[in-house]
């Protein structure tokens, strides 16, 4: 198909009226691990939570400021160890049956079971504390903290409700769509949920669309034809070369949304259950060795050429965008080869021709593994390759399908290191309780420690407990501030770029609000619609 062919496709809904109904179409990169809201923890699993989820409080990506959803109001009580909800009247589940205060009882409660292992109940617990919640009357719920919580209001943002009765997690929400069916490699198709609370202008009931068609496509390539012939409408996190080509065919369909909260970077596997020889562990449990591979690796290089030049260089895991909470005085590591030689040389490693060696004699060889699929990994990969070898270290890259990727790095800890990005779904370092605290499920090197295995994973319990508790944001900012810091000198996780949000919306599509805050692009789905035709005009 001819560029010229391509943008008339694109172009062709732009005489077009907005309408209701009709099917939105965009692309995930793997079949969901769950329809559980409570269990998601993968990005396709919060995909369909947050289409599919009603929740008590929203932050409107936008503006960033929390709105009321489910809950009419709110109010913060007992010096932040309390949050009273005064829920919407006459609101129903999918399925139709009522929802009201024992429901939202029953989510807290069930989140916080311990044998759910839920990844958002980490960002809940204060320390060492639990989490109940009460009914008030007929419409009233009281949440409690066993210790003060600042910014407790942001985490119900991620909570979906479910209803009190026993019923399957997908058969009956309170979101704007509905799970109507799933083909496992080929589809996860959503219904309107025609039980939704929401009104829109002259009291039309919302959602717009009939239907949300998430098709399972893990190549990117792929992924873009499509949207050229008109077959998807959205595009999220688009690829740099993909995103200069249809800027090119298409400039009016390709925004650029800003600096994501998102981050590249790459781990070593610290887990003693890992089943690789002794000597790799010690390696890789070594801060200066992880400082020495962060300053071996070219952050300039993989902004050029993985991302041609629509990143900016990581200094750690809060981006310069999120301006309330970014350490200012950190910058990104420096590119030294030298300094890296000189860190493993302090650590007892020597470099013998072109082979850098332990001080047992081992030669210093490791697997990264990354998902296949992604040009820009594929290129920071072959970099992190070619610039480890120049002190000595031979990396075996390995792109390897996403399920199998997920697979060994949350259950069977079958890899040595790997290279990922983190999607942050709001700015404040609460939602990072399962990160960084060192009993986290998402604690990326070594998840679900029993206890701290390191002096500085214990300080970091504690200065995330005491941000997680204080109600003194100047006290909470100079705890994850040396937070920031920390990581910087230990490099448990070596950060390398935070991409740019680059986007694809097709012009059929009206009152798409991209945003730097993920969802980018369907944070306010429920008021997303597609263009008719207009009299005359084929789409």
């Amino acid at each position: 198909m001819g560029i010229a062919r391509t943008a008339f496709l694109l172009a062709g809904a732009m005489g077009a009226y907005a309408q209701s109904g009709g099917e939105l179409r965009f692309c995930v990169r793997a079949d969901p691990k769950t329809l559980d809201p409570l269990l998601a923890e993968e990005e396709v699993s919060e995909t369909i939570r947050y289409l599919t989820g009603g929740v008590l409080i929203r932050l409107n990506r936008q503006t960033q400021r929390l709105e009321p959803e489910l809950a009419a109001s709110w109010k913060v009580a007992n010096n932040a160890r309390q949050i009273d909800f005064e829920l919407r009247r006459n609101v129903h589940f999918s399925d139709g049956a009522p929802f009201g205060p024992a429901d939202v009882v029953a989510t807290i409660r069930r989140m916080m079971s311990p044998g759910l292992q839920s990844g958002i109940a980490d960002s809940f617990r204060s320390a060492g504390g639990e989490v109940t919640a009460r009914a008030n009357g007929a419409n009233g719920v009281s949440v409690f903290f066993s210790t003060p919580v600042a910014g407790l209001e942001l985490l119900f943002d991620q909570v979906a409700i479910s209803p009190a009765r026993p019923a399957p997690p997908e058969s009956a929400v309170l979101g704007p769509f509905q799970f109507a069916e799933h083909k496992s490699g080929q589809y996860v198709l959503l219904k309107r949920n025609l039980n939704y609370w929401k009104t829109g202008a002259g009291g039309k009931r919302l959602p717009n669309l009939d239907s949300i068609r998430l098709d399972i496509q893990a190549n990117r390539e792929i992924e873009l034809l499509r949207y050229r012939r008109g077959e998807l409408h959205l595009v999220d996190k688009m690829e740099p070369e993909a995103f200069e080509r249809l800027s090119k065919e298409a400039p009016a369909s390709v925004r650029n949304a800003g600096p994501s909260l998102d981050a590249e970077f790459l781990w070593f596997n610290q887990s003693p259950d890992a089943e690789f020889p002794a000597y790799k562990k010690r390696w890789f449990q070594s801060g200066l060795f992880r400082r020495a591979v962060s300053a071996a690796i070219n952050r300039d290089d993989v902004i050029r050429l993985a991302y041609r030049g629509y990143a900016h260089g990581a200094a750690g895991p809060v981006s310069a965008a999120n301006k309330l909470w970014f350490n200012a005085r950190l910058s990104p590591p420096r590119f030294d080869p030298q300094v890296a030689l000189k860190l493993l040389q302090q650590d007892g490693f020597r470099l013998e021709g072109n082979s850098l060696r332990d001080r047992e004699g081992n030669a210093v060889e490791w697997s990264l593994i990354t998902n296949a699929g992604s040009k820009p990994r594929a290129q920071i990969g072959t970099i992190v390759q070619e610039d480890l070898r120049k002190i000595g270290i031979r990396v075996n890259f390995l792109p390897m399908e996403f399920q199998s990727l997920i697979e060994r790095i949350t259950r069977t800890q079958q890899y040595e290191a790997c290279l990922l990005g983190l999607t942050n779904l709001d700015i404040d370092p609460n939602s990072q309780m399962n990160v960084w605290m060192s009993s986290g499920t998402h604690h990326a090197w070594n998840p679900g420690e029993s206890k701290p295995a390191t002096a500085w994973e214990a300080q970091i319990d504690h200065l995330m407990e005491l941000q997680h508790t204080s109600v003194d944001q100047a006290a909470r900012k100079r705890a994850f501030d040396r937070i920031q810091e920390i990581v910087s000198e230990e490099q448990p996780i070596i950060y390398l770029v935070h991409p740019d949000v680059l986007v694809a919306i097709s012009p059929s599509v009206r009152d798409a609000l991209p945003s730097p805050l993920p969802p980018h692009l369907y944070w306010n789905i429920e008021n997303v619609s597609l263009a008719a035709p207009a009299p005359g005009r084929k789409n």
